[in-house]
């Protein structure tokens, strides 16, 4: 094993605010994630509003 692949198994991820999935980001980001289709549902929904 290589020092990337222990560090990904290591790494806790953020849960999404939406629905509670694991994301692609470490638990030491600060703010609101998504995952990845939350992220996509989002942009649809801004990118149409207004």
């Amino acid at each position: 094993m290589d020092e990337k692949e222990v560090d990904e198994k290591d790494t806790a991820y953020a849960e999404c605010v939406l629905c509670r999935e694991p994301t692609e980001y470490p638990e030491s980001v600060k703010g609101v994630v998504y995952c990845p289709v939350c992220a996509w549902q989002e942009a649809q929904r801004t990118a149409c509003s207004g």
